[in-house]
């Protein structure tokens, strides 16, 4: 059991003499958990025994509770809330122990019917923020408060609340609130852990190891100590730190069954197999069957399902159902990326990077959470990255290279600050690098970035931070995404690379932002911010200032667009995409001229339009098609052949597109991107697997390789014996 179980357990007692029950002499629920929390585990269980055998419906619940026999718990408070005059308190500890057995509807309705009764419940306000907590909730911060307002000495409130602002990484914040539960309190051990975890997020390891010696001295057994600091190590990216405080509360408490689960998430992440499956299962099999334990577990059992490709430098896990079609693909950025940030950031890494890639995006995120619902399209831990397959989204939703190359920069990033980085500044560069690997790829200004700009809601450099970590409006994440990206452009165009090297080395060695920057770019913080301003407004001022004139005026063309009044579409549509030209999404300007263009029989006009659409990042598989089709038919057929190349980073699941970029790469006379273009295509299982042979014999002929044109020709004749190109082609091979 965690700390859960002891909240209020204090107040119990008062709350329930007042309605009329009274403790056995030798056992109270708040006596009983105190000789838990002092590590006292038989004369606990004894205490707890004797409230079970109490003949009181609530006492029995609490000692059935503390057994660890929670359906009779269950039981037992159902009994004893169904009694008239119940108190408040019996129904917040009815929550709590749903809350602690993952039901966390059933803790939220009983924690709202405790208000019902007593609205100023303190410890109903808690429990409303430990669910909240577990849905990274913004209201967890704000229930907490007024939990502590309608009770300043709940000491779990305070431990809480340090935990929140720890989190959010507000260090001083969480050391107030530890400090105060230890007045409360003095032996508050979820406080003494936060202490011990703001000392070891801060490198200072010997202040870290006293407070945990502190949590020792008053229970040597009270494992959720450790789990406290690993869970703080892995919200700041610290795994391999993480996964040695996991052992450290296994190895005090082995019956903390979260404990192993976390540990087995925690190895996961650092990309194992078979010590996770243990522990997870270890941990399932002992009543810990929560979301993130259970659906890791069917995550692992999955993995038969893929299959992995090893060298020197990378591991490669692709889903069987795509891994032919994918593997070429993946092995050629991989290897280039490591290669560009090797010579970039002048470094080696210590082993091959593992990057799995999952056509599921639910099991992408049990992967990397534990829990399905993660947004994000990739994530890194260390020299593992897991990432959504292009499958796993809605083709033009999601560009898998510029999310590989992202992940990348982290892999490099995390190792040469040996997890140090500040947040906003790894993952700036990595939006930095997407652009830099790929100028198409570049960070882009959308609508909701241009309203945050507008609003003068950018943040200070200083405070980068809070924008990933507790974001304070929906779209904060993403501007502070934009705003970081566009930061290290900034500081790359006017310092250059060696100045973004350098903020890495100061990141490397525990310095703050300001530091870093005062360091390496001789500006203050605040001065910085300025010039950033400015520099920005000069970039993309105009559109922000311009921003609710184009947004009229795309509305009025979408109307004539749909109406395919094609003469005011081409008149329009060039006023409307010069107020805002990053603008690509949904119902953009540059297709319903494209599509006007094309109508009207202006061919030429459409490319350069669909062209323009393209260099801002578009990335509609049907416009780019479109566009690759135009610029075949015109004679550009170095042009078509690159614009589907691009394709394929942005949606390689599309038959018709390799087929067609490897007939335009034998054209041009690459043949080795025909072979594999046509190798794609027959990874696919096409239906005319004849011609899919065919073209694979033409394409490695074509490359100097008789035999494996040979075999692909028969592969042909195979499907289909009368198909006399292939016949044709056989003859030619054998010389005949």
């Amino acid at each position: 059991m965690k700390g859960l179980f002891k909240c209020g357990l204090l107040l119990a007692a008062l709350a329930g003499a007042s309605v009329g029950w009274a403790a056995p002499a030798t056992a109270t629920p708040e006596g009983c958990e105190k000789l838990r929390l002092h590590g006292k585990k038989a004369e606990a269980t004894d205490c707890f025994e004797a409230l079970a055998r109490s003949g009181d419906a609530y006492l029995m619940a609490e000692g059935y509770w503390g057994l660890e026999q929670y359906e009779d718990a269950k039981k037992s408070f159902e009994v004893a809330i169904a009694q008239p005059n119940s108190p408040a308190l019996w129904r917040v500890r009815y929550g709590m122990l749903f809350h602690e057995r993952f039901n966390n509807q059933e803790a939220v309705n009983l924690f709202n019917e405790a208000l019902a009764k007593d609205p100023g419940n303190a410890q109903a306000y808690l429990g409303l923020a430990m669910v909240s907590a577990d849905g990274f909730d913004e209201k967890a911060p704000e229930y907490a408060a007024k939990a502590i307002a309608a009770d300043p000495k709940l000491v779990e409130a305070h431990e809480f609340m340090a935990n929140l602002a720890l989190e959010d990484e507000k260090t001083d914040e969480a050391v107030k609130e530890a400090d105060a539960a230890l007045a409360l309190a003095p032996d508050a051990l979820d406080a003494m852990a936060v202490h011990a975890a703001v000392a070891l997020l801060a490198d200072k390891n010997a202040d870290a190891d006293a407070w945990l010696a502190k949590v020792k001295a008053v229970n040597p057994g009270y494992g959720e100590g450790y789990a406290i600091v690993a869970r703080h190590l892995v919200l700041n990216r610290r795994y391999p730190d993480a996964v040695a405080y996991d052992r450290k509360a296994i190895e005090a408490d082995p019956r903390d069954w979260q404990a192993h689960s976390d540990l087995g998430i925690n190895l996961m992440r650092l990309g194992q197999e078979d010590e996770p499956k243990q522990q997870l299962e270890l941990a399932y099999n002992n009543g810990q069957t929560d979301a993130a334990t259970a659906n890791s577990l069917k995550l692992l059992d999955s993995y038969k399902n893929f299959v992995t490709y090893k060298d020197d430098t990378t591991i490669l896990r692709l889903n069987k159902s795509e891994a032919d079609l994918l593997k070429p693909y993946f092995e050629e950025q991989l290897h280039k990326a490591i290669a560009t940030y090797s010579k970039k950031y002048k470094m080696t890494l210590s082993g091959p990077v593992q990057l799995e890639v999952y056509p599921d995006h639910e099991d992408f995120a049990v992967r990397t959470m534990g829990m399905p619902g993660l947004g994000a399209l990739g994530v890194t831990f260390g020299n593992v990255v897991a990432m959504d397959s292009p499958s796993g989204r809605k083709p033009g939703d999601f560009n898998w290279g510029a999310t590989m190359w992202h992940e990348m920069s982290h892999v490099f990033i995390l190792t040469a600050t040996n997890f140090r980085v500040p947040r906003w500044f790894t993952e700036g560069l990595a939006v930095h690098e997407e652009g830099q690997a790929d100028p198409e790829w570049t960070n882009r200004l959308t609508p909701e970035i241009v309203a945050v700009i507008h609003d003068l809601k950018l943040l200070p450099v200083a405070k980068m931070d809070q924008g990933f970590i507790f974001p304070e409006y929906p779209e904060q994440v993403l501007v502070s995404y934009y705003q970081a990206g566009t930061i290290v452009d900034y500081i790359s165009e006017k310092w250059g690379n060696d100045a973004v090297l350098g903020m890495v080395h100061s990141f490397a060695e525990r310095k703050a932002t300001p530091e870093a920057i005062q360091d390496n770019l001789h500006v203050s913080p605040e001065e910085f911010d300025k010039q950033y301003a400015a520099w920005l407004d000069q970039k993309v001022g105009t559109t922000v200032a311009n921003f609710d004139t184009w947004r009229e005026q795309l509305k009025a063309l979408a109307k004539v667009a749909d109406a395919k009044q094609d003469d005011e579409v081409i008149t329009t549509a060039p006023a409307v995409i010069k107020l805002y030209p990053e603008y690509v999404d949904d119902a953009n300007a540059y297709e319903f001229l494209a599509a006007a263009q094309i109508r009207k029989g202006n061919k030429p006009a459409a490319v350069e339009v669909l062209t323009a659409y393209q260099k801002m990042g578009g990335e509609s598989p049907d416009a780019l098609k479109e566009l690759a089709g135009l610029e075949e038919e015109s004679g550009h057929i170095k042009e078509a052949a690159a614009t589907l190349d691009e394709l394929n980073f942005i949606y390689p699941e599309d038959e018709d597109l390799h087929r067609k970029l490897g007939a335009l790469w034998l054209a041009l006379g690459n043949n080795a991107g025909a072979v594999r273009e046509y190798s794609a295509v027959l990874a696919m299982k096409p239906l005319d697997t004849a011609s899919a042979h065919y073209d694979l014999a033409k394409a490695y002929l074509a490359e100097g390789d008789k035999a494996k044109a040979e075999e692909q020709v028969l592969g042909s004749l195979e499907a289909a014996p009368g198909f006399k190109p292939a016949q044709k082609l056989l003859l030619e091979i054998e010389g005949k």
